[in-house]
């Protein structure tokens, strides 16, 4: 039996499963060296490389291994980004927590808005008691981006990832449910 792929909805946004017809709506943002340089990845060179990119969302979605909603506005439904899970380990109730935007939504709240919504159902809907983000030292928006969500810097992993043909040091930010609940008064 196929479980149905949830829906998330905010002031602004719908969080929905990505679909084949969105590969040239990501491969708009995700062929910009500003947007992906941060998550480790070469730009996008053809509409091909986003078809890959939503075979991944739906493998480690059937895998059980994390779930990615394509973030779109609600006037548009155009996919502007994604925002989800990966390396979910339920045996620890824990997930790293990933995310990126169309340059040209930068800067609006739609971000913070759409990990907000995210964190929240990991919480209530995978019962996750640690939520985690690796990010580049020097990528400091999305370390604010964090932050504001209250999640705590905890150290550096040194050369934690090989990626464009060189070892990154990864900054380690957590959220615990614990942590969440004192912030947004949910019990």
């Amino acid at each position: 039996m196929e479980k149905e792929f949830p829906i998330i909805e905010t002031s602004r946004l719908i969080l929905r499963e990505v679909k084949k017809e969105d590969a040239f709506d990501m491969f708009t943002y995700l062929s910009d060296i500003d947007v992906v340089k941060p998550m480790g990845l070469e730009p996008f060179q053809t509409v091909k490389d986003a078809w890959d990119e939503i075979n991944w969302y739906t493998s480690i979605y059937e895998e059980g291994t994390g779930i990615r909603w394509g973030i779109t506005l609600k006037d548009s439904g155009k996919v502007i980004g994604s925002c989800g899970f990966l390396n979910m380990l339920t045996k620890h109730s824990r997930a790293e927590i990933g995310y990126e935007l169309s340059k040209d939504y930068w800067g609006k709240g739609i971000a913070s808005e759409a990990l907000e919504a995210v964190v929240k159902y990991g919480y209530h809907h995978y019962h996750l008691e640690r939520i985690e983000a690796l990010i580049e030292p020097a990528n400091l928006s999305s370390q604010k981006l964090v932050e504001k969500q209250g999640f705590r810097r905890e150290g550096l992993l040194r050369h934690y990832e090989f990626t464009c043909g060189k070892f990154d040091d990864l900054y380690m930010y957590s959220i615990i449910k614990e942590d969440f609940n004192l912030i947004y008064r949910l019990v």
